[in-house]
C-alpha cells in the first residue's frame, strides 16, 4: 500500500488517461477525495457509478476549489482557456500538472495566464501510454505499468512538487524521466507524432486510389500493424499537429530527406548502399530493443536467469565447435571498417559484445552486411571515412570495444562519447586514456576511478609515443597501436610480459607493417589497410570450459575443433598440462593469419596442484576462473600469483570465485594478486568434490560458465544466478554442455 500523497485531487477532463490515473490513485490509496470536471454529464455520471470520483462538475472552477493537486487531462489547445478560468480559485500551494503529449504550448499557455513567474507547483507531464479505446470506461489501473512518464520541470518548479508527482507516477508502476520542455517536444515529434502523421497519410493515400478495395483487402500484416494508429482520435491529433508544429515539421523534413536517399538507391539499383542502409536500420532497431530491455536490467542489478545442475554421475564426451574468438571478431569489424575495399569474415561470434562493436561502426556510417551464420561483409570506408555518430556509442558489457575504440576514436575528426551497461560503467578506463593523452588526444573519463562514460574530442593531431606498459594488457596495447595508425611518426609499446597479439597479426593481414622485437611492438603512422578475408578461429577462452570439464570427469573424451592456438593465448593449455591433464594438440594449421588446431582432452586421475607459472598469467588471464575449478579437483595446493588484473574484469574474479568455492566446500584464500586453493582430489578417487550451493555470478559470464563445470563433480544441487550474460561470449554454451552430458537446467526469473 502506498502513502497518501494528496487530500483532494481535481481532474479537468476524465478520458482514458485521467480515468486510468484515478483508478491508480484509489487502488494505491494515494488520495482522500477525487473530483472531476468535464462538459459531458454522462461521463461524470459514469465516473461516479464506477466509484472513480466523489463529485462531478460541469464548471472546472467548482472542481479546483480546495484541491492540492489539479490534473489537466484535456485537449492541449484548451489549456489556456481552462487555466484562465481556474486561476483565481487555485490554492496557494496547489500542484498543477497535465498529461498532454506536447509541452511547449502548455508552458506558453501557462505564461499567458500567470506571466513569466509561473506557480511553483506547476510541473508539466506526459505519460507515454494509450489504448485503442477512449473514454472513462476504457481506463485501466495497469495502463501505465512499465511505460515511461516524462516530467518537464521548469526553473520555477518546486522540488516538492516534482517529488510528489514522481511518487504518484511510480505508484502507477511507470518509469519517470525528467526532460527539458524543448527536448521533449523534439523527441516526441520523431517517435510519436511523425509515425501517427505517416499512418494517417498512408491510409489516406491508399483510400484515394481507385483500386482501394483490393489494396485494403490484400494488405499484409505490416500495413495492418503500422496503420492501426491511424484509427486514433482525429480531433486529438489535429490539435497535436498544430501544437507541436515546429518540431513536427522538422521531423517531416528529415523523413523526406531520408526517403529521397532511399528512393535514389532503388532507382540506381545501388545494391551495396541499399543493403548497408537496410542492415543499419535493422540493427539499430534491434539495438534499441537491447538498450531498452537490457540496460535498465543491468542498472537495477536484477537477476533474470539462473542455471541449476543436479548431483549425480555424469559423462562428458563429444566433438564440438565452440563459437568464434571474441577478440578476433572485434578486430575484424574495426579493421575491416577502416580498410579500403570489402572484407569478408567467417566464423564471426554473434554474441552481444562483438555485436556492440559492429553496431558502433554502423553508427559511424560503415555499411555492414550480416552477421548471418557467422558471416559478415564489411564495406570499408578507408582511414578517413568514418562519420560522426548521431548519439553516444553504447558498448554494452564490452571492455574490449571501449578500450580499443578509445584509441581509434581519438584520431577522428569528430567528437564522440562511449557508454556501457552498469558493469562496464564500473571498469577503469584511465589505463588507456593516460597514454592516449600523451599522444595528444583529448579524452575524459568519469569520476575519481576514471570510469565510463568516455568523452573524446575530435580534430586532434596525434603524435607517436614510446610507451612502457605498467602492467600487461592487450587491450591497452591495442588501443595505443590503433591511435598510432593516424599519429605522426612512430608509435611503440613495450610490454612487461607478452600479451595477446591479435592486433599485430590482423594489421599485418590487412597489409599494415607492424614490427615486433622482443616485447617491443611498433608501427609508423600514415599508412593504409587493404581489405582481406578473415576466418575467425574458435575461441580458446570458450574452449577452456570444456577443456576443464573433460579434465576433471572420469571417462571423458572431448575434441574441440579449429581452436585458435595463438601463442599469446595458450596459457590454459600449458597450465592444464603442468597439472597433469591428458591433453593433446592435433592437426595444427593456419587460418586468417592465426594458428588453429584441434584440442583433444581425456579424463585423468592425476591432476596435481601447482604454483601456476607467472609467465603464463597474461596468456591465460580470461581462463583462470575455469582453472580454479580444475585446481579444486586436483590433489594438493594450487597457488596463483601475479594476476591482479583479474580483480578489474567484469567482476572481481578472484574474490567472486573464492566466495563461490567456499560456498561449495573448497578451502581457498584470495590474495591481492591471486589465490591459494586447497584441492580435494585424489589420484585414485573420482568422487564428488563440490558440496553444491547457490552461487552468485555477479552477471559475469565466465564465472557462470566456470561454476557450471563444477556440476560434473558435485554431491549437491548447484544454482548459479545472474547467468543471462553468458550470451555475451558463448551463446551456445548450455546447448553444447548439455550435449556433452552436463544437464544444465535454465530458469527465467
Amino acid at each position: 500500500m502506498s502513502e497518501t500523497l494528496f487530500n483532494k485531487v481535481a481532474f479537468i477532463g476524465l478520458g482514458l488517461i485521467g480515468s486510468s490515473l484515478a483508478r491508480v490513485m484509489l487502488a494505491e490509496h494515494l488520495v482522500t477525495t477525487i473530483v472531476a470536471s468535464t462538459r459531458s454529464r454522462k461521463t461524470l455520471e459514469d465516473a461516479k457509478a464506477l466509484g472513480l470520483i466523489s463529485e462531478g462538475y460541469s464548471d472546472p472552477i467548482d472542481a479546483v476549489k480546495g484541491a492540492d493537486l489539479v490534473i489537466l487531462a484535456l485537449p492541449v489547445r484548451a489549456t489556456q482557456k481552462v487555466l484562465q478560468q481556474i486561476k483565481p480559485y487555485l490554492t496557494e500551494n496547489v500542484i498543477l500538472t497535465d498529461v498532454g503529449s506536447t509541452k511547449g504550448n502548455v508552458v506558453e499557455a501557462a505564461k499567458a495566464v500567470f506571466g513569466e513567474q509561473l506557480p511553483a507547483g506547476f510541473v508539466p507531464g506526459h505519460p507515454i501510454a494509450g489504448a485503442e479505446h477512449t473514454g472513462v470506461h476504457a481506463g485501466k489501473v495497469d495502463l501505465f505499468v512499465n511505460h515511461k512518464v516524462i516530467l518537464t520541470p521548469l526553473a520555477t518548479s518546486a522540488t516538492l512538487a516534482v517529488s510528489k508527482l514522481t511518487q504518484m507516477w511510480q505508484a502507477a508502476k511507470a518509469e519517470v524521466i525528467c526532460m527539458d520542455v524543448d527536448k521533449h517536444d523534439e523527441v516526441l515529434a520523431h517517435t510519436s507524432h511523425l509515425p501517427h502523421l505517416m499512418a494517417f497519410n498512408l491510409v489516406e493515400q491508399l483510400a484515394n486510389r481507385e483500386d482501394n478495395l483490393d489494396i485494403f483487402r490484400y494488405a499484409a500484416g505490416g500495413f495492418r500493424d503500422f496503420s492501426r494508429i491511424a484509427a486514433s482520435d482525429p480531433q486529438m491529433w489535429h490539435d497535436i499537429f498544430f501544437a507541436n508544429k515546429k518540431a513536427i515539421l522538422n521531423a517531416v523534413d528529415g523523413f523526406e530527406s531520408q526517403l529521397k536517399i532511399l528512393r535514389q538507391l532503388i532507382e540506381d539499383e545501388n545494391s551495396q548502399a541499399l543493403m548497408g542502409l537496410l542492415g543499419h536500420a535493422q540493427a539499430a532497431r534491434q539495438h534499441f530493443n537491447h538498450m531498452l530491455a537490457q540496460k535498465p536490467l543491468m542498472e537495477k542489478n536484477k537477476v533474470t536467469q539462473q542455471f541449476t545442475i543436479l548431483p549425480g554421475n555424469k559423462t562428458f564426451k563429444g566433438k564440438f565447435t565452440v563459437p568464434g574468438d571474441k577478440s578476433v571478431s572485434h578486430r575484424s569489424i574495426m579493421f575491416g571498417a577502416i580498410a579500403e575495399g570489402t572484407t569478408h569474415v567467417t566464423g564471426f561470434l554473434e554474441g552481444e559484445d562483438a555485436l556492440a562493436t559492429l553496431q558502433a561502426f554502423r553508427s559511424m556510417g560503415v555499411s555492414i552486411e550480416g552477421p548471418k551464420n557467422g558471416e559478415v561483409t564489411i564495406h570499408g570506408v578507408g582511414m578517413n571515412g568514418l562519420k560522426a555518430p548521431t548519439g553516444a556509442l553504447y558498448m554494452g558489457n564490452s571492455g574490449t570495444s571501449m578500450r580499443l575504440l578509445s584509441g581509434l576514436l581519438s584520431a577522428q575528426a569528430f567528437d564522440s562519447v562511449m557508454t556501457g551497461d552498469a558493469s562496464l560503467s564500473k571498469r577503469p578506463m584511465e589505463r588507456i586514456a593516460k597514454p592516449l593523452r600523451q599522444m595528444g588526444a583529448q579524452i575524459q573519463t568519469t569520476g575519481e576511478r576514471g570510469t565510463p562514460p568516455v568523452s573524446i574530442a575530435g580534430g586532434q593531431n596525434l603524435q607517436g609515443i614510446h610507451y612502457d606498459l605498467p602492467m600487461a594488457s592487450a587491450q591497452v596495447k591495442s588501443g595505443i597501436l590503433l591511435a598510432g595508425l593516424w599519429a605522426k611518426g612512430e608509435t611503440s609499446v613495450t610490454e612487461p610480459e607478452p600479451t595477446r597479439d591479435h592486433t599485430e597479426r590482423m594489421l599485418r593481414a590487412f597489409g599494415y607493417d607492424v614490427k615486433t622485437e622482443g616485447n617491443r611492438i611498433s608501427l609508423q603512422g600514415g599508412g593504409k589497410l587493404t581489405a582481406t578475408e578473415i576466418q575467425v578461429p574458435s575461441d580458446i577462452s570458450s574452449a577452456a570450459f570444456f577443456m576443464v570439464g573433460a579434465a576433471i570427469t572420469e571417462g571423458s573424451d572431448v575434441i574441440l575443433e579449429a581452436v585458435g592456438i595463438n601463442p599469446t593465448r595458450t596459457g590454459v593449455i600449458e597450465i592444464l598440462k603442468q597439472m597433469g591433464a591428458d591433453l593433446t594438440v592435433e592437426n595444427e594449421r593456419i587460418a586468417g593469419g592465426e594458428p588453429i588446431a584441434d584440442i583433444h582432452i581425456k579424463g585423468t586421475r592425476t591432476l596435481k596442484g601447482i604454483h601456476m607459472p607467472e609467465d603464463q598469467v597474461p596468456l591465460a588471464i580470461d581462463e583462470f576462473p575455469a582453472l580454479f575449478i580444475a585446481a579444486a579437483c586436483a590433489e594438493g595446493q594450487t597457488i596463483l600469483t601475479g594476476a591482479a588484473e583479474l580483480r578489474v574484469k567484469e567482476s572481481d574474479r578472484i574474490q567472486v570465485m573464492a566466495d563461490g568455492l567456499k560456498v561449495m566446500g573448497i578451502d581457498c584464500t584470495p590474495t591481492e594478486d591471486g589465490i591459494i586453493i586447497e584441492g580435494k582430489g585424489k589420484a585414485d578417487d573420482w568422487s564428488a568434490i563440490f558440496n553444491g550451493g547457490e552461487i552468485e555470478s555477479h552477471h559475469d559470464h565466465r564465472i557462470a560458465m566456470s561454476f557450471s563445470m563444477a556440476g560434473l563433480r558435485t554431491s549437491g544441487e548447484i544454482t548459479i544466478t545472474g547467468t543471462e550474460t553468458v550470451a555475451t561470449s558463448f551463446p551456445t554454451f548450455t546447448e553444447l554442455a548439455n550435449r556433452a552430458g552436463l544437464d544444465i537446467q535454465i530458469s527465467e526469473l
